[in-house]
């Protein structure tokens, strides 16, 4: 029995209870009740405050509440007792055989299971990498590539339809002065003030001379231009492929440029002007957000005629409302905190509820420790550490857990030794352990030809008890770090499960010893060893980590 279905048969409780006027709720039977494991044990197997949520509001004091509750729950299938506990706590046992129902639906359901309807019906955009196409991506973005794709997995899998999106700068000087700078390595010639330093830029100027000899003949300017989009082209699909190796793939590369070309900031700031919301003054144009909460107005056109970034921000966010999205979620670095209230009374200004249409959420640093000192700097960009050997260096799986485990508005100091250490300290191996663990003892059993049963009532162990109910959450589990915006919570889940399925496997032999006869009782264990294998592969699945066979 799951703690959905316990809920649902605590509002059928209620609703009874209403029918038959034992209590009156103004506002009505709530369709859902909050239903959570107990902290202690002896507490049964699950427990609810439902009661001292709504008893003041039927007029009626909690243990009183809890008590016409508790009559109409015992009755109903799956649920062995309920007893009351302090002020009016709900503590509910439910019935080996209904516990135990938990693994064959786990069991059928699936790649399904963990899934659910919690945000279905919303269209949800998150943007979580922002980059120039002149140079690999760094630290700070292989955090958000991490985050950003785990929590669009979670948004995903409690129902929403999501689009993970790339927003690439390129446009302005930093694109110039790229194709400059390429443009130099490939002469020989100085790298101009301001432009691109690195190994990289003298092995893609390389590159593009080798695939195209005729660069080189074209006259200057119309050179430079060409060097420009010919490294533009090829330094974005390096970016789009160490992406795809990371596991990161997104929906809509938008491009900053194309916002421009297709007249979408002048039709912006036509309509933001005929809403009243822009000024001119000064010999500059700006978007008065003042009046929605920012702390000053907003430059949309400098006094030489030259569009901000701030121009750019408001016609991309119009752009992703025009293709159909509820809501916009911006993830950005902890140097973008004061763009928060900006951005919002950007959205107000352009009419929408900023509550509502948009969320941004402030990622902190990372530093990554090896050896005892900090990973500044790169053999091939100089100055900043890859995304692509950071994964040379760590490895896919332990990077990507490892950056989801944890908040995402928390600063990290990270160890490359701890991130790739094989044993129980390290979390990514806990974790994997277990899935490996449980396919191990499936082929075992595969070998012995015995297979999962369905006399789930057998399950009575406390140890297995623990362990079904700790896969039960998993949906909810879903639900919470969606709705919270928080997929590090998946990775704590894991990690908590973990350790009471070690539990169970050592208090709970599910394999015949010997010449042991196989019994009812271990084919019942040897489903809910299979069930603990979909939740860790679907759980981590959400974070874009495999699930290996084997260890």
């Amino acid at each position: 029995m799951t703690p959905e279905q316990l809920s649902t048969a605590i509002v059928d409780a209620l609703t009874t209870l209403s029918d038959e006027g034992a209590i009156t709720l103004p506002d009505g039977v709530p369709t859902t009740v909050t239903v959570e494991r107990p902290r202690q044990k002896g507490h049964g197997d699950y427990a609810t405050n439902v009661a001292l949520q709504l008893a003041k509001k039927a007029g009626k004091n909690p243990r009183e509440f809890a008590t016409l509750v508790q009559k109409r729950l015992e009755d109903a299938d799956g649920i062995a007792g309920v007893e009351i506990a302090g002020p009016g706590f709900l503590n509910i046992t439910v019935e080996a055989g209904a516990q135990g129902q938990v693994a064959l639906e786990i069991l059928a359901a699936g790649e399904r299971y963990g899934r659910n309807e919690a945000l279905a019906g919303e269209r949800i955009n998150v943007e979580f990498i922002s980059a120039n196409p002149t140079g690999p991506l760094h630290l700070g973005h292989t955090r958000w590539a991490a985050v950003g794709d785990a929590l669009a997995r979670v948004l995903a899998a409690a129902g929403a339809e999501v689009d993970r999106e790339f927003y690439i700068n390129d446009r302005g000087n930093q694109m110039n002065l790229f194709g400059a700078s390429i443009e130099a390595a490939a002469l020989g010639r100085p790298i101009p003030e301001g432009g691109y330093q690195g190994g990289y830029v003298k092995d893609l100027a390389d590159r593009l001379v080798a695939e195209d000899p005729g660069l080189l003949d074209l006259p200057e300017g119309e050179r430079t231009v060409a060097f420009r989009e010919a490294g533009y082209a090829a330094q974005l699909a390096e970016q789009q492929e160490q992406l795809r190796h990371f596991r990161t793939e997104f929906e809509t590369w938008m491009s900053e440029r194309s916002l421009h070309d297709s007249e979408s900031v002048a039709d912006t700031l036509l309509s933001l002007k005929q809403k009243g919301h822009v000024f001119e003054a000064d010999g500059a144009v700006w978007m008065r957000t003042t009046d929605f909460g920012d702390d000053k107005d907003r430059v949309l056109i400098r006094t030489n005629g030259e569009l901000t970034y701030f121009a750019s921000d408001t016609a991309y966010y119009l752009n992703k409302r025009a293709r159909g999205y509820d809501r916009c979620i911006y993830l950005l670095g902890a140097d973008h905190h004061g763009y928060v209230g900006r951005l919002k009374a950007m959205a107000a200004c352009a009419g929408d509820d900023p509550e509502r249409t948009i969320e941004v959420l402030i990622g902190q640093l990372v530093k990554i420790m090896k050896n005892g000192e900090e990973m500044k700097l790169s053999k091939r960009a100089g100055t900043i550490v890859t995304l692509q050997e950071l994964t040379d260096e760590i490895g896919v799986d332990p990077l990507r857990y490892t950056l989801s485990r944890y908040p995402a508005d928390s600063p990290l100091t990270l160890d490359v030794a701890q991130m790739t250490k094989q044993s129980s300290d390290n979390p990514v191996f806990y974790v994997q352990y277990v899935h490996a663990r449980v396919s191990s003892i499936l082929r075992n059993a595969a070998d012995l030809g015995l297979e999962p049963g369905e006399q789930m009532d057998l399950l009575t162990h406390e140890k297995e008890g623990e362990l079904l109910r700790a896969l039960a959450a998993l949906p909810r589990v879903v639900a919470s770090a969606a709705e919270l915006r928080e997929p590090h919570r998946v990775a704590r889940y894991l990690e908590d499960t973990a350790g009471i399925y070690h539990r169970f496997y050592d208090n709970c032999r599910v394999l015949p010893m010997g010449d042991e006869e196989p019994t009812e009782l271990h084919r019942a264990r040897l489903a809910l060893v299979a069930a603990t294998r979909v939740v860790f592969a679907n759980a981590l699945a959400l974070l874009g980590v495999s699930a290996p066979e084997r260890m």
